[in-house]
């Protein structure tokens, strides 16, 4: 129960924040920014803002410097919309478990390929294969 305010805060955070970074911020360094969640302290003084960038690593090394230069602005404009005691202090972190996640995807949906080649080797070394089916020439004959 006592963590309902630091989740509500956090979430209203996280909602204007991606708010400024798509519509106020115009950094071309920052990529397909994706915030995933926002932790903040007991006292919400301190917001740990969470991200995923979509892209190779040079991509993400630009969205992380292009949300460094940002986060003095995005604070800024974080405590004039909001009607805090005080305004938190703002840290950007990747967050790789949307990369991780899609990793373990990737290596699940590999697993069940190669069972299934397996299923069908192992069908057909068993003689499991179709009967051939015997042609008839166009004069009615068996071949």
């Amino acid at each position: 129960m006592p963590h309902l305010r630091q989740d509500r805060v956090g979430d209203l955070v996280k909602r204007e924040i991606a708010q400024i970074i798509e519509h106020e911020l115009k950094d071309p360094g920052i990529g397909f920014v994706t915030l995933t969640g926002v932790k903040m302290s007991g006292d919400l003084r301190q917001a740990r803002v969470f991200y995923s960038v979509l892209g190779d690593q040079d991509s993400k090394e630009r969205s992380a410097a292009a949300l460094g230069r940002a986060r003095g602005f995005v604070q800024r404009e974080i405590g004039r919309r909001l009607r805090l005691r005080y305004t938190p202090e703002i840290s950007f972190c990747f967050d790789a478990s949307v990369e991780r996640g899609a990793h373990i995807e990737e290596l699940i949906q590999r697993m069940h390929s190669d069972r299934e080649k397996t299923d069908l080797k192992a069908g057909s070394e068993s003689g499991d294969d179709f009967p051939s089916i015997k042609e008839e020439n166009h004069e009615g004959q068996t071949e």
